[in-house]
């Protein structure tokens, strides 16, 4: 019975993965910010390739949430 229970909670939590917010970047390296929407006001001056990463990637890149964003 504990097994069955055990299964049961594995297959709940598995079955609800969590995805995770993908952001955008002016080009593929260099960038100081990051933005929630590719088509922020802080992107317009782009001059390299839009690119999109994982949130928790930028903020381990150390980039900041741009202020048009906040």
């Amino acid at each position: 019975m504990k097994f069955l229970a055990t299964l049961l909670i594995t297959i709940i939590i598995t079955s609800f993965s969590i995805e995770e917010k993908e952001v955008y970047l002016c080009g593929p390296k260099g960038a100081k910010k990051y933005h929630y929407s590719k088509s922020c006001r802080g992107l317009s001056n782009c001059k390299h390739e839009i690119t999109k990463k994982k949130l928790s990637e930028a903020q381990d890149l150390g980039l900041g949430l741009c202020g048009w964003e906040d």
